[in-house]
């Protein structure tokens, strides 16, 4: 018995260390995973900073940007746009809900001496906020925010809420065109309408820009889109949120 008593005491004994070892091997993959994290992080952030400088220096800007954080474009996706309408000079550029993507394009139509940006905003809180912004940019005369409610719209089969255009001007073709609106949780696949909706009045070497692209929502999307206009040739771009670029060649 004692010899019984005495085996069981080790097999116990045994049992909590490896117990203890496999908590204490849990605890340093854990701390790895935090430092990787904290790496990573620490990485995009300041990628994020290094954009934001950029765009600075590339806009000369005298005032600073409302927020990039959050909901609003991050300084990659603007440093994208900025640089496209920078190098392409568009003549007439269209945006799927207003903000500090606005004032970007707008300085870069300035910058351009040609061009002008018109900006579908639903929220006519934000959309006054972004007038006013241009206001204080001195970059009223290159932008406008057109306050477009989201009507139901028969596509596919389906009733979608999206802007109202009407306010767009009815002549000169879309030459750049950015889809950051509207917000996801208006309805599933909420920015699909862009693409019925106003790809048919692209340029012939017009670019589309989709932020948000790394979600589920926008990846289904662009698969709908490169089913229904497969003379749009995708790309992406390596931002926070995703961008794809679609082109018209």
């Amino acid at each position: 018995m004692p010899s019984y008593a005495q085996a069981l005491l080790s097999a116990a004994i045994l049992l909590l260390c490896l117990v203890g070892l496999h908590k204490l091997r849990r605890v340093h993959l854990l701390l790895y995973e935090s430092r990787d994290q904290s790496r990573h992080d620490t990485a995009a952030l300041f990628r994020q900073i290094e954009a934001l400088q950029a765009l600075y220096v590339d806009l000369d800007l005298r005032h600073g940007l409302p927020g990039t954080r959050g909901w609003a474009a991050s300084p990659d996706f603007l440093l994208e746009l900025a640089r496209h309408a920078l190098a392409e000079r568009p003549g007439v550029v269209v945006e799927c809900s207003s903000g500090t993507s606005t004032l970007v394009l707008a300085r870069c139509m300035q910058l351009n001496g040609g061009g002008k940006v018109y900006s579908l905003e639903h929220e006519p809180r934000y959309a006054e906020q972004t007038r006013q912004q241009l206001r204080r940019h001195g970059l009223a005369d290159w932008a406008e925010v057109l306050d477009a409610e989201l009507l139901p719209q028969p596509l596919a089969g389906q009733s979608w809420p999206w802007y109202a255009t009407a306010g767009l001007p009815a002549g000169p073709a879309i030459a750049m065109l950015v889809i950051d609106g509207p917000p996801q949780a208006t309805a599933p696949l909420a920015r699909y309408p862009a693409g019925p909706l106003l790809f048919p009045r692209l340029a012939p070497r017009a670019a589309v820009f989709l932020d948000d692209a790394g979600r589920p929502d926008e990846q289904a999307i662009l698969r709908r889109w490169g089913a229904e206009f497969p003379e749009l040739q995708q790309s992406s771009r390596p931002c926070e949120k995703g961008c794809a670029v679609l082109r018209r060649d």
